[in-house]
């Protein structure tokens, strides 16, 4: 049996890696932020402030941006 070690990370931090890593995969599929709010399903605003970890993403919208993006949701969390 393999134990897991989870390492905490604060609020603030684990918004900006999601933002960081939105914004990295947007950027290596040549997308912009209102194409990926459109195909996400959400506001063409949201993107910005989600990369700029200035919005609390909920698991829904997390959810939502990962398959707009093509890619597992876990990726956004690395």
């Amino acid at each position: 049996m393999q134990t897991k070690i989870f390492h905490t990370m604060s609020s603030e931090n684990i918004l900006k890696v999601f933002g960081e890593n939105v914004q990295k995969y947007r950027k290596e599929q040549h997308i912009s932020q209102e194409k990926l709010a459109e195909f996400a399903g959400v506001h063409r605003t949201y993107i910005g402030m989600i990369e700029r970890a200035e919005k609390n993403v909920t698991l829904r919208n997390m959810e939502k941006i990962a398959k707009a993006l093509n890619i597992h949701i876990t990726e956004l969390l690395k």
